[in-house]
């Protein structure tokens, strides 16, 4: 969690969002290999998962054709132990929990620490079944990102108790990739998550280029940019890739 901390330390930070194995498992390789040089401050690896319910329709295609592919999470993992030492950036895993279930929780969790995961972002555990997963998490040292929505501003109190790493700020009423709820209502919300927690917020959902991200980063600690990535990441590798990214973010 550490590191989490450090992504957001005397700065705003710049969060991203790729599919795991998505064009490609050396794709991949090659994307953590050249992180630390990105302009990136934290990276969310989204696990390859037939029914992502949280995504919109590219990254639910990135997603589905990638694990059609029989990239699944064992591959993930291996990944990751192929890439060590060569980034020192955080990474947090965005994983459905059917996932997690399925791998074991306690075996998920721990490999993940094994393999220098930071946290993890659970969109379809809600905080009512979510006590086991975040118990772990204390165990292993690692981090279970709440997220808060405009929509679940009344639960946020309870959702804080078994929050760490940081907060994320749902932007959009919908999936990834939708429209922004509007920065007048984010802005609240996040002005209200400040005073109810020392948490840092980033807001992710409907941020497309560098005046989203500028707009965001007006009120909050961080800005994630989700689909437009996925999208590159289709056409762009190495150094280009990095470029096209900083260019989102301004």
């Amino acid at each position: 969690m550490d590191k989490i901390a450090k992504a957001f330390e005397n700065k705003k930070a710049n969060i991203g969002y790729i599919v795991a194995g998505y064009p490609s498992v050396e794709h991949t390789k090659e994307f953590l290999a050249n992180y630390d040089e990105s302009c990136l401050d934290l990276l969310e690896l989204g696990i390859p998962y037939s029914d992502p319910l949280a995504d919109g329709k590219l990254i639910a295609e990135a997603s589905f054709s990638t694990a059609a592919k029989g990239v699944n999470t064992d591959t993930i993992f291996e990944i990751l132990d192929d890439c060590k030492g060569k980034f020192h950036k955080p990474i947090v895993f965005l994983v459905y929990f059917n996932l997690v279930f399925a791998y074991g929780v306690e075996n998920f969790i721990k490999k993940s620490a094994e393999c220098g995961v930071s946290g993890f972002i659970i969109p379809d555990l809600p905080f009512e079944e979510n006590g086991e997963v975040a118990r772990l998490c204390e165990k292993y040292n690692l981090a279970l990102v709440p997220l808060i929505s405009v929509t679940s501003a009344y639960r946020t109190d309870k959702i804080l108790t078994r929050g760490s790493g940081f907060i994320y700020a749902i932007g959009a009423i919908g999936v990834s990739g939708s429209k922004s709820a509007g920065h007048e209502r984010l802005a609240k919300l996040v002005s209200e998550l400040k005073q109810k927690s020392d948490l840092p917020v980033a807001v992710g959902f409907g941020i497309k280029n560098k005046d989203d991200v500028k707009a965001v980063k007006s009120y909050a600690n961080g800005a994630i940019i989700g689909t437009q990535i996925v999208k590159l990441t289709a056409n762009f590798s190495g150094n280009e890739l990095n470029k096209k990214i900083s260019e989102l973010f301004g």
